[in-house]
């Protein structure tokens, strides 16, 4: 790969919030030139130039790290993380991250001691080194209830920045290392942030896969409009937050809605923005689990369709779905044509929630730039199916798939590493859902 590799940052004029007094409102040119080395030019009729060398990954060394007991290794499972035990420096929430661990570092042993016995892969414990989990083999030394010492390394991630400081001068600055959720510097007065720099693990050099130009600073909210899409789509909804009636808000969804932040978010705002509201927020979710899941659940079921959502006779229904994400656009036009019906007989309105980016291996994505559009068909069939039948959707999708503008690879906002938002990750949901609404005055 060339490491002529260039990529233009845009610089907003008018970066309020970081104190700019002079803002740049030219280019500034972001170049590889080595393995840890970023060329960057500030372009003007005073042109700052610097090539910044950037830190490598952050190993951390564990040693004696101790369990109780190690389960039986799992090779069955497709996913990595259920394996075996998670190593603790690669924990993400309930999964791993991957490719964090040193493979080559591994080391089990029965004891603290020097003459501790040391345990063989393959023969008495296996290891998922891309996943970090381990697992006793039974045929092996290590008892069910045995306690066990694991020595290892692994990287952290980091999402570092090359500011322009308040003095003209182009700088690097190191961000918070993180194994899934690593953030980018807080800015001083005066600082313009001109690209973040993503180290995204162990890593032996930089590519282009790696730099984040700040192309935009915030998400390129719609012009105001005499009219917005609320007042066409849901003028019940709106009807009733001006006017003080009671209206029931139904969020409905899977594992991403069970945590309560989107939606709570959501009618916080509501009631910033109308007064006079009266929201009941109710909350139908299950993790782990799609449309298809309610709607094959029987009767007296804890997740009956019929019973946990249509019986509950919303005024609004916010669904979020991305388990959903694998549905083919006949599918979404089969299965959403009919709940649409549904609604609509129970005289609900609906506003589809698009979902957020996941894994990137997941929605065949081999970058986390250059992502604006969602490649799911289940998100095209969301939309072809909303423009036909004139039903309310917020764009949680275009909002994560232009971050990688803002500088943000968008997988350091889940904290699982995989499909679970942070509360950042939800705010965008809810801006979303805002967006719908008119604005103040």
């Amino acid at each position: 790969m060339s490491m002529k590799i260039m990529f233009v940052a845009v610089l907003i004029c008018g970066f309020a919030s970081v104190g700019v007094t002079a803002p740049i409102e030219t280019p500034a040119e972001v170049q590889l030139t080595g393995d840890w080395t970023v060329s960057v030019t500030v372009p003007g009729s005073h042109p700052v130039a610097a090539e910044v060398e950037i830190p490598g990954p952050d190993i951390v060394t564990v040693a004696h790290e101790k369990y109780d007991r190690l389960p039986d290794f799992d090779a069955k499972t497709s996913a990595g993380w259920r394996r075996g035990v998670r190593l603790k420096g690669v924990v993400a929430a309930e999964c791993t991250v991957e490719a964090l661990l040193d493979p080559e570092s591994l080391v089990i042993r029965d004891g603290l001691e020097p003459e501790a016995k040391t345990f063989k892969k393959g023969i008495d414990y296996e290891a998922d080194l891309v996943s970090g989990t381990v697992g006793r083999l039974p045929e092996g030394e290590i008892a069910p209830d045995q306690p066990v010492y694991i020595d290892y390394q692994y990287a952290k991630q980091r999402l570092d920045s090359v500011v322009l400081s308040d003095d003209g001068r182009i700088v690097h600055k190191m961000g918070t290392p993180h194994a899934s959720m690593p953030e980018p510097p807080a800015l001083e007065p005066g600082e313009i942030r001109l690209a973040n720099i993503y180290i995204s693990g162990r890593l032996n050099a930089l590519t282009n896969d790696h730099l984040y130009p700040i192309l935009e600073t915030v998400y390129p909210e719609p012009q105001a409009n005499s009219t917005s899409i609320a007042e066409i789509l849901l003028p019940k909804t709106l009807e009733k937050l001006e006017s003080g009636e009671s209206l029931t808000i139904l969020a409905w969804g899977d594992s991403v809605t069970t945590f309560n932040r989107y939606q709570t978010m959501f009618v916080e705002r509501l009631k910033a923005r109308y007064p006079n509201a009266k929201i009941e927020l109710v909350t139908e979710a299950w993790g782990g689990r799609n449309t298809g899941s309610y709607l094959s659940e029987p009767p007296g079921s804890e997740h009956n369709y019929q019973e946990k959502v249509l019986n509950k006779k919303p005024d609004l229904i916010v669904s979020e779905f991305v388990n959903d994400g694998g549905l083919s656009e006949a599918q979404v036009e089969e299965r959403y044509g009919k709940i649409l019906a549904d609604f609509r007989e129970i005289g609900a309105e609906w506003i589809i929630l698009t979902p957020h980016y996941v894994r990137p291996g997941w929605m065949g994505l081999s970058s986390q730039r250059n992502i604006d559009d969602d490649p799911r068909a289940y998100v095209k069939g969301v939309r072809d199916l909303a423009k036909k039948n004139q039903i309310a959707v917020a764009e949680g999708s275009l909002r994560y798939g232009r971050l990688w503008r803002q500088g943000i690879p968008y997988i350091t906002l889940m904290d699982n590493n995989i499909n679970h938002p942070n509360m950042y990750g939800h705010k965008l949901f809810a801006d979303s859902l805002m967006a719908l609404f008119p604005k103040s005055e």
